[in-house]
């Protein structure tokens, strides 16, 4: 079915798209909810009309996010949290503590404009994407500061990764390697010999 957008609908299009979707998405969500209408010739003229009123709207909306995206990229917050043995924290950090540190020091952002692909479980230092409009973006730093039961700071301490010493071990194998195919051969040359 044809219907044409009357709010930005995530994962489907924009306020004024003429989409071709599923009939049961349209007939059972977007058309009862009032997220679109049929796309017939008389809504289609309609909609070309209001077309120009929605495009500086938007434009409008743009320009904002793009002022507050160069206030909020760069910033920093820290997060205080509780940690138990290992560094490993009580809960984690979700998008809307992030939202809340970010209101905080006067940055107002909701918790559905930072993407966050899992709650943080680790303190340390975190770059986080805020998405204030379809292609507006910031990037922020989050700074999980770990506190122990008495209240003392938690340093974060990075483990380090384990050095696997491939060559070696790999010079080590085809040395093994061709010690036994010249060992093989010897055998070979002394059985011949002995026949």
């Amino acid at each position: 079915m044809r219907v044409i957008l009357i709010t930005d609908v995530d994962s489907v299009g924009r306020m004024g798209e003429i989409k071709e979707i599923k009939n049961g998405l349209a007939r059972n969500y977007l058309i009862p909810q009032k997220m679109a209408i049929r796309a017939t010739p008389g809504n289609i003229k309609i909609w070309e009309q209001k077309s120009n009123i929605i495009q500086k709207r938007e434009e409008g909306l743009k320009a904002e996010a793009q002022g507050f995206a160069s206030k909020l990229d760069g910033a920093s917050v820290t997060i205080p949290v509780k940690v138990g043995e290992d560094n490993k924290l009580f809960g984690s950090v979700t998008s809307q503590n992030i939202s809340d540190a970010l209101k905080e020091i006067g940055l107002e952002v909701s918790r559905k404009n930072i993407e966050l692909d899992s709650p943080i479980k680790e303190i340390g230092t975190h770059n986080i994407s805020v998405r204030l409009f379809h292609e507006v973006a910031a990037n922020i730093t989050v700074e999980v500061q770990g506190y122990d039961a008495d209240g003392n700071i938690v340093e974060f301490i990075a483990e380090p990764e384990p050095v696997v010493e491939i060559e070696a071990a790999e010079a080590t194998e085809m040395e093994t390697v061709v010690e036994t195919e010249e060992e093989s051969e010897e055998e070979m040359e002394e059985t011949k010999e002995e026949e």
